[in-house]
């Protein structure tokens, strides 16, 4: 058992917990038996849920082990303003490597504002756990982090270096990476970016969006509610925030919020492809669809934290097996 490790974590939930509530932040409780509108960017990697070997025993419909509480969030924003959501996502991931889980926590915010504002929540609360991390291990020092990792997050910045993705594939080709404009950027590039990058964290933001007619197949994949930046044609309102040792452990976006908008970009999108191959169809998003137009929305941007790989960056942890109690994936179950 990983002592240090479930201090860690529970130290991790506090002080996000106690971040959150200082900016009237309200928890929600969200569902983790869900439609695919429970999925991130790629609905293939759901969990089926199943009983008595019925896949459809909700009246039909199949369910699956939710992956985000995003759109849950956002449709109460309108009415409670900054909401958040702390569970477990599952995601039925083929790799079994230092950088992948099944399952793993998150920390999942919206809120009724802009994007910029939405980084500067994300740069608080990691500088908020950063710093109640170096204070409880100089007061009490039960959580076993080395003086190295200390000096290290003492030194965290109050704000974070940002670079768009234009700008970061230009970097990555100074630096004598072999990438193009439209590649997926990999673990290894994040690395090198972080490195630097004076092994800070680091912003990539307005990434191409996958809705855009490009004169070629895109590889980047985003979320098909992302808002399109309206200073720059063909990006979307994105940012992945890289991490020492953890690497990309925050996704985040401005939210598209008009009804006609949201139900094109979904049925425009990759992750919609993928549904009706599986057999899904609009229906498994019609609640979100019908709750913004009957009900209205606003803008709003969110995000979600992957707390495993935020434990490895204060941990200095290369491998994030090694920074949750129980590991799981798809060669480990218990």
């Amino acid at each position: 058992m990983q002592t240090s490790v479930i201090k860690l974590t529970d130290l991790v939930l506090k002080s996000s917990r106690e971040y959150l509530t200082q900016n009237d932040y309200t928890e929600i409780v969200v569902p983790r038996i869900v439609r695919a509108s429970g999925a991130c960017e790629n609905v293939n990697t759901l969990f089926e849920v199943s009983s008595d070997q019925n896949d459809k025993w909700f009246n039909g419909l199949k369910s699956y082990l939710a992956q985000t509480g995003q759109l849950y969030l956002e449709a109460l924003v309108p009415e409670l303003g900054n909401v958040y959501c702390v569970g477990p996502s599952f995601r039925a991931e083929q790799k079994v490597d230092n950088r992948h889980l099944t399952e793993f926590l998150m920390i999942e915010i919206e809120h009724p504002g802009g994007f910029d504002q939405l980084l500067q929540y994300i740069e608080g609360l990691l500088y908020h756990v950063a710093q109640s991390m170096v204070h409880s291990s100089q007061s009490a020092g039960s959580l076993e982090i080395t003086p190295e990792n200390i000096t290290r997050l003492s030194a965290c910045p109050q704000i974070f270096t940002k670079y768009t993705y234009d700008q970061t594939i230009k970097r990555l080709i100074g630096l004598g990476e072999k990438i193009e404009w439209g590649d997926d950027i990999s673990s290894a590039q994040e690395r090198l970016l972080v490195q630097a990058n004076g092994n800070q964290p680091l912003f990539i933001t307005r990434f191409p969006d996958p809705m855009w007619m490009f004169d070629k197949e895109i590889e980047v994949e985003k979320f098909f509610n992302m808002l399109p930046d309206p200073e720059n044609p063909g990006r979307v309102l994105s940012a992945d925030l890289i991490l020492p040792f953890g690497g990309e452990a925050v996704g985040s976006a401005a939210r598209a919020h008009d009804a006609k908008t949201l139900q094109s970009r979904l049925e425009n999108s990759r992750m919609y492809k993928r549904l009706l191959e599986r057999g899904g169809s609009l229906a498994d998003f019609e609640w979100y669809i019908n709750q913004v137009k009957t009900n209205g929305a606003i803008p709003h941007a969110g995000c979600g934290f992957g707390l495993a790989r935020v434990i490895q960056w204060l941990m200095g942890e290369a491998d994030i097996r090694n920074a949750v109690t129980f590991p799981s994936n798809k060669e480990s179950l218990i």
